[in-house]
């Protein structure tokens, strides 16, 4: 074959360091590019924190403001919930447990009576330690004790044999198992009480111990723990007052007493520590219009530094092309960073647009949106969307949502309109929340509703939702009431 020249013309996309750079950052969380904007700093002579005052937005910011202003209009809907139109962002504590935690708040606080915001969430581990370590045992006893601690699982129950236990302490003590069945006994008085136990009937009988024994219905709640908790699980009250041998009334008074114990006794500490998010953008409902601008945290303020950029003229030949290319990687970076605030507004925008009826009613009024919507809308790849609404968070008056939490599919209602996913499963969780304890309906129950209210859903759709929204089947919620 006789070797030829040809000319081919085709077009081909190349990602250019500058592209590659804005794409980077655009997907980066604030946490993320705090440390890559340090990162930056420190290693480019010719960036500089910028002099502003943190109040002062930037004449984009107020120009992107005010055009989505002017084109929301205003909302006049006399049934709306009333919603404070006061920006309010300051989230109070979480309480969780004031009882539980007093010694925590008393061993954390400073001299000035104020609680160190660095210190960890205690878990059950850590909990029990504590009063391990307030206990007074022999040296022999707290390895033991210390020994079953570290084999608690999360939920508070213990899985290991006594066994087991007992030949993890080879090396430090030669115990028997009976040494450690006795050490269990008294750990599982610690708060949270039935902690260590190795089943449901054995954690419920020792909360149960810890009654006075004049309490109202304790012997039948005793006997219902210790023999009938299959048929308690039944819901078969004719059953149970034949077994018990006791009247309604009896029996509803040991039945409350039995559910007011705590079946999981590490439910209510945290198995890690907790996670916080900032919020990068803001929607405030302001005379009537909902307004989204976005945190500072957002629009880092970078700047060139004009010592170093003064001196490129007056360096030699290799100092010169150092700092050219440090000042051009530098206005890189402070363009890309002005992309990228102006996409997340315009992303927070368009979904605050979309989600009004969200922002106003709550999440049964969520519409159904995807990322080729605001795609359209603000004329950007869905790609780009993508990376916007990852790790993203809008802060509302009704919390703060990941971008990603406002997009869901559709399903079809009757009149040829469309309910988003998140409002099925608001819908949902508000017909369980208000059945009633003895009935529970059943998925195709929850079907049927909805499909009253005009949404075409099948069961196995409802079944799905409710299991994404970790709510038990009808049977495993048939509660006694």
């Amino acid at each position: 074959m006789k070797p030829a020249l040809q000319l081919r013309v085709q077009s081909q996309l190349a990602l250019t360091p500058q592209l590659q750079q804005a794409i980077k950052l655009l997907q980066l969380s604030s946490m993320e590019l705090e440390l890559e904007l340090n990162l930056a700093l420190e290693s480019n002579p010719l960036l500089d924190l910028a002099e502003a005052e943190e109040d002062e937005a930037t004449e984009e910011e107020q120009v992107a403001l005010q055009d989505y202003t002017d084109s929301v209009p205003v909302e006049t809907a006399s049934d709306a919930e009333p919603i404070d139109a006061t920006p309010d962002f300051d989230d109070g504590p979480l309480d969780l447990g004031a009882e539980r935690n007093e010694h925590r708040n008393a061993a954390g606080a400073d001299d000035e009576g104020l609680e160190s915001q660095d210190a960890e969430a205690e878990d059950l581990r850590d909990h029990l330690l504590w009063q391990l370590n307030l206990t007074p045992l022999s040296a022999r006893d707290r390895a033991i004790a210390t020994a079953i601690i570290e084999a608690i699982g999360e939920d508070g129950y213990l899985s290991e044999s006594n066994e087991a236990i007992a030949g993890s302490l080879v090396g430090l003590f030669a115990v028997g198992e009976d040494e450690v069945e006795a050490v269990r006994h008294l750990v599982q008085r610690f708060d949270p009480v039935g902690v260590a136990s190795r089943s449901l009937r054995e954690c419920l009988e020792v909360q149960l111990d810890g009654f006075d024994v004049d309490t109202p219905g304790l012997d039948t709640a005793r006997q219902l723990v210790a023999e009938h908790l299959e048929t308690l699980a039944r819901n078969d009250r004719a059953r149970l007052c034949q077994k018990l041998r006791a009247t309604p009334e009896q029996l509803d008074v040991a039945i409350a007493l039995v559910r007011s114990l705590t079946p999981k006794p590490g439910a209510g500490f945290s198995s890690g520590p907790s996670e916080f998010v900032a919020p990068d953008a803001y929607a405030v409902k302001v005379n009537g219009r909902w307004q989204v601008s976005l945190s500072a945290n957002c629009q880092p303020r970078l700047a060139i530094n004009e010592h170093y950029a003064s001196l490129i003229a007056r360096a030699r030949r290799d100092d010169a092309n150092y700092l050219r290319g440090q000042l051009q990687e530098a206005r890189w970076l402070i363009k890309s960073l002005k992309t990228r605030a102006e996409t997340m507004l315009k992303v927070a925008q368009a979904i605050v647009r979309a989600q009004q009826g969200f922002l106003e009613f709550g999440a049964e009024a969520m519409r159904p949106l995807v990322l080729r919507d605001v795609a359209e809308e603000i004329e950007m790849h869905e790609s780009t969307v993508s990376r916007v609404t990852t790790r993203k968070y809008l802060h509302t008056p009704r919390g703060t949502f990941e971008f990603k939490y406002f997009f869901s599919s559709g399903v079809s209602t009757v009149d040829g309109g469309a309910a988003s996913a998140t409002a099925i499963q608001a819908m949902i969780r508000k017909l369980i929340d208000d059945e009633k304890a003895a009935r529970p309906l059943s998925d195709q129950a929850l079907a049927a509703e909805l499909n009253r209210r005009g949404i075409s859903v099948a069961r196995r759709t409802v079944a799905k939702y409710r299991e994404a929204l970790n709510i038990p089947s009808s049977n495993d919620r048939c509660r006694l009431g």
